[in-house]
C-alpha cells in the first residue's frame, strides 16, 4: 500500500476498528503521540493511533500491518529521550497503555508477571505491602512503563547496586512483526536452553518485536535505608570521592554526582539549598534573598540493608578523607526531597536552548570525562553541566546557550551540536559508549559507526531481517 495515501489509511482504519473496536483506533491523535520527550515529531505527520485492549488486539494489529506493509511504532508512555517513538507518516503508533495488568506476584519465587503498559512506580507500590520492590528506577519512574524500560534497557538511580533493566527481566511475551506470539526465557533464575532471545530483545527499541508482557525479578525491601550528602569544592574532587568508595568495601545503592553547574541550576529552579555550605540553613528551604550556592559539586548517596550504622560510619570516613563535607540525612522527608530534586534535575535550567546528552565511561574515568566536558564547553562557547550515575560511570551532560530561548521545534544551534559531537567522541576515547541508558532512537544514529564495527552493524541488520523481514517495526530508528 502507499504509506502516505489517505485512502489507504481510511481503509486500514475501518479494518482495524472492525477487529479491535471503535474506540481502539484514533485517526487524528493528539500531539503527545507524535513523538517523545526528546523529539516532538512532525506536527503534520498523518498516522493512526491504535490502542488495543489485550494481547490478541496487538496480534491483530500487527497481522494487518504486515499484510498491508504499514510501518508500526510501538509506544509506552512516551517518556523516552532519544526520539525512539516518533510517529512515521502513513504508519501506526501502537500504544500499549491499555495493557496495564499486574498478572501475578509470587513472593516465594520472587517474581512478578506484568503487562507492558504497567507504570514502573505502580509495580513497586503494589509490591510494597508484601515487603518487595522492583529495582530499576529511571528518573521517569512515575510515568514510564515496564515495556518502555525493557525497550531501552533503562537504568536509574539504583542500578549501580541492583543493575539495569536486563538484570531484572527473566522472560518476555512479545508479538512478532507478522502477529505471531512468542514467549522467551523462563521463570527460574537460571536457564541456558537455546540462544538467549530475552536478552537480545531487551534494549532493541521496538525494532525486533513488540513487548506485551514480562516476568521480572522482585527484591525484598531493605531493612533500612540512609541518605548521605557530601559537598566538594570542585567536581574533580567529587569524582575522587567516587574512586575512594570504589577502593572500599562499601557499596551504596545509589551514588549520584551533580557538578557545580547542575547544582546551581537545581537551586535556581527550585529555590533549594543543595549547594549551600553545611553550616547554612536546612536544605530545601527557600531563602528570602534567593538560593545561594557554594560553587562546588555534590555527591548524593543512598545506603541500604543490614548494618546500616556501620555502612554509614565507613562511608562518612571515606568521603571526609576525600575532602568532602558530609551530612547524614536522618529525616526521611528531607531525604526524599533531596532525591526528588535529583530525579527532576533534567527540568532545571529551563528557558534556554539546551541538549541533554547520555554517555557512559568506565567509572575510573569519570573525572577525566567531567574535566573534558568543561573544556569542550569553553572551546565551543557552550554552557555545560552534568549529573551522573557515578556508581556506574553514566553521565548526563547538559549543553546550553543561555542567550538562545527555548524552542524544541527549532534546530539545535551549531555550537551545541559541535560540542555534543566532541562529548560523544571523548566518551568513546575513554573506553565508554555513546548511550548509557537512553537508547539510540533517531537522536544518536549519526554516531553508531564510531562505536560499532561494519561487521557488527551487518550482523545486527541480519538479525533485524530475521525478526522483521518487511522492515515494518520502528523503521529508521536505533539500527
Amino acid at each position: 500500500m502507499n504509506r502516505t495515501d489517505p485512502t489507504s489509511l481510511e481503509t486500514l482504519t475501518a479494518r482495524l476498528r472492525e477487529a479491535l473496536g471503535e474506540d481502539a483506533v484514533i485517526a487524528a491523535p493528539e500531539s503527545r503521540y507524535h513523538g517523545d520527550r526528546a523529539e516532538p515529531g512532525a506536527a503534520d505527520a498523518r498516522f493512526l493511533l491504535v490502542l488495543p485492549h489485550d494481547v490478541e488486539g496487538v496480534q491483530a494489529t500487527l497481522r494487518l500491518a504486515h499484510e498491508t506493509g504499514t510501518p508500526v511504532v510501538s509506544r509506552g508512555a512516551g517518556s523516552g529521550l532519544s526520539g525512539g517513538t516518533v510517529a512515521i507518516d502513513g504508519g501506526m503508533v501502537l500504544s500499549l497503555e491499555r495493557l496495564h495488568t499486574i498478572r501475578e506476584i509470587d513472593p516465594l519465587d520472587e517474581v512478578a508477571v506484568v503487562d507492558a503498559g504497567v507504570i514502573t512506580a505502580d509495580l513497586s507500590e503494589a509490591l510494597a505491602p508484601l515487603g518487595f520492590f522492583y529495582a530499576p528506577d529511571p528518573a521517569s519512574v512515575a510515568i514510564s512503563t515496564i515495556g518502555g524500560n525493557i525497550a531501552t534497557n533503562a537504568g536509574g538511580l539504583h542500578c549501580a547496586k541492583y543493575g539495569v533493566t536486563r538484570e531484572s527481566v527473566l522472560a518476555l511475551e512479545v508479538v512478532l512483526a507478522d502477529g505471531t506470539l512468542l514467549r522467551t526465557g523462563h521463570r527460574s533464575l537460571k536457564g541456558v536452553t537455546g540462544l538467549d532471545l530475552t536478552q537480545l530483545l531487551i534494549g532493541s527499541e521496538g525494532t525486533l518485536a513488540v513487548v506485551v508482557a514480562a516476568t521480572v525479578r522482585i527484591r525484598p525491601v531493605p531493612v533500612a535505608r540512609r541518605t548521605v550528602l557530601a559537598r566538594f569544592s570542585t567536581t574533580a574532587h567529587a569524582a575522587d570521592g567516587v574512586n575512594a568508595i570504589s577502593r572500599s568495601p562499601v557499596r551504596p545503592a545509589a551514588t549520584e554526582l551533580l557538578d557545580s553547574g547542575a547544582v546551581a541550576d537545581i537551586d535556581a529552579h527550585n529555590g533549594s539549598r543543595l549547594g549551600a555550605d553545611p553550616a547554612a540553613e536546612a536544605i530545601g528551604t527557600h531563602h528570602p534573598d534567593g538560593p545561594r550556592s557554594s560553587g562546588g559539586a555534590v555527591l548524593l548517596l543512598e545506603l541500604d540493608g543490614y548494618g546500616i550504622r556501620e555502612q554509614t560510619a565507613d562511608l562518612v570516613d571515606i568521603l571526609t578523607g576525600a575532602g568532602g563535607s558530609v551530612q547524614v540525612i536522618e529525616d526521611e522527608a528531607e531525604a526524599e526531597h533531596l532525591w526528588e530534586l535529583r530525579r527532576t534535575s533534567h527540568a532545571a535550567g529551563g528557558g534556554r536552548r539546551r541538549l541533554n546528552e547520555d554517555v557512559a565511561v568506565p567509572k575510573s574515568r569519570l573525572a577525566q570525562m567531567l574535566t573534558a566536558l568543561e573544556e569542550i564547553g569553553h572551546r565551543h562557547g557552550v554552557a555545560t553541566s552534568a549529573i551522573a550515575h557515578a556508581g556506574d560511570g553514566n553521565l548526563h551532560p547538559s549543553l546550553s546557550l543561555p542567550g538562545v530561548p527555548e524552542d524544541p521545534s527549532a534546530a539545535l544551534p551549531a555550537p551545541i551540536l559541535a560540542a555534543a559531537d566532541e562529548v560523544v567522541r571523548t566518551a568513546l576515547e575513554l573506553g565508554g559508549t555513546i548511550s548509557g541508558e537512553h537508547g539510540i532512537g533517531t537522536a544518536k544514529q549519526r554516531w553508531l559507526d564510531l562505536e560499532l564495527s561494519p561487521t557488527s552493524r551487518s550482523l545486527q541488520h541480519r538479525l533485524k531481517q530475521a525478526f522483521d523481514p518487511r522492515g515494518l517495526l520502528n523503521p529508521g530508528k536505533a539500527l
